[in-house]
């Protein structure tokens, strides 16, 4: 028996981990478009789980004033940044039955080699501050680094992931493929292991795989697709489909591949960039760059499905698609712009806590 197992996204959640946006090289205008458009995140949450929002202490009226609502706790918790699916403890539960947080090490999504900013030290320690608020046994892995957000479980031992990201040599260059695996399944208590080789395009933390393939259930995947063969994704997409095809499951299952379209190219405009603070060795902002806008990018709840929108053609047909896929849930779309505009979206800002 594996000493750790990682529950799914839809096995039941005790609340849902965030934290507060404030970082002026990051968000726009100090940061106040993001809060407006975290809030509604931890707003339609609470709906259906609590919340509980970590803040800098600078930050700490502010937040509360904002987020007066009865299923959501706000936290004094310094961070560097809000990405808290990267900097939080993923959960898992021991053979005993107990709940584990997996404190994975930290390096800003490269360190000095291509990472987006320094230093970082208070992301690395937002994991173990959630342990122990939560007084949730706690297993760091030194020399491991790793982010939430570069790895889906579907609960039965199998583990999504891509090369791109787990294999550069800006996280772990020490290790080889093989052992990556085994570190996976040692901490995560998975057994198969699918690797994409690339996330989306323009991604800026090296192709995380939930913002391109996740599983929606045991035995299915929703992957982000483009027909455009002139789109930078469409190899991207194509290739990952051929793993996909070819991969079975922890439980020798065919993968059953389901779909979901790219929204259209989405950019930020010349006078969101200028609300960015420049800061030398911060990830640039910049009209000309594409931002990795996708639908994948969203959190199941308890009970519900929250999901980015991004005011273009495409929001009806996800929406549409996810009703199809999660028809025991309440499908909710919320304005994903703001986030995006940072880096990530719904599910880069939130970590669930499973309910054990």
């Amino acid at each position: 028996m594996p000493r750790f197992y990682m529950p799914p996204e839809w096995a039941p959640h005790q609340q849902t981990w965030m934290l507060w946006p404030q970082r002026s090289d990051n968000w726009r205008l100090g940061g106040k478009p993001a809060q407006a458009a975290f809030t509604r995140v931890a707003q339609a949450i609470a709906h259906f789980e609590p919340v509980t929002l970590g803040v800098n202490a600078d930050q700490y009226e502010n937040a509360c004033n904002r987020l007066q609502h009865p299923n959501i706790r706000v936290v004094e918790l310094s961070s560097d940044d809000a990405w808290v699916r990267d900097t939080g403890p993923t959960f898992v539960i021991n053979a005993e039955g107990e709940l584990v947080g997996m404190d994975w090490e930290f390096n800003a999504w490269g360190g000095l080699q291509g990472g987006l900013y320094f230093p970082w030290q208070r992301d690395d320690q937002v994991a173990s501050k959630i342990l122990q608020m939560e007084r949730v046994k706690r297993v760091r892995t030194p020399g491991f680094i790793l982010e939430g957000g570069a790895f889906h479980v579907d609960g039965e031992g199998t583990l999504l992931t891509t090369e791109e990201c787990l294999l550069n040599p800006n996280r772990n260059p020490h290790l080889t493929r093989d052992e990556i695996d085994a570190e996976l399944q040692r901490y995560l208590g998975v057994e198969t292991i699918i690797w994409l080789p690339e996330g989306l395009y323009n991604d800026e933390t090296d192709g995380h795989v939930d913002n391109f393939c996740c599983f929606v259930r045991p035995g299915e995947v929703l992957l982000a697709w483009t027909d455009d063969d002139q789109d930078p994704n469409f190899n991207r997409c194509q290739a990952a489909l051929r793993v996909l095809q070819k991969s079975q499951d922890a439980q020798g299952r065919q993968l059953k591949i389901h779909k979901l379209p790219l929204p259209s190219p989405l950019y930020a405009t010349a006078e969101e960039c200028e609300g960015v603070d420049a800061v030398e060795g911060t990830q640039p902002r910049d009209p000309g760059i594409r931002l990795a806008g996708s639908y994948v990018n969203f959190l199941i709840v308890n009970g519900g499905v929250l999901a980015p929108s991004f005011d273009v053609p495409e929001d009806a047909q996800a929406e549409t698609i996810l009703k199809q896929l999660f028809p025991e849930r309440e499908v909710v779309m919320l304005p994903g712009r703001e986030i995006l505009l940072g880096g990530g979206n719904i599910h880069c800002i939130t970590q669930q806590q499973p309910q054990v």
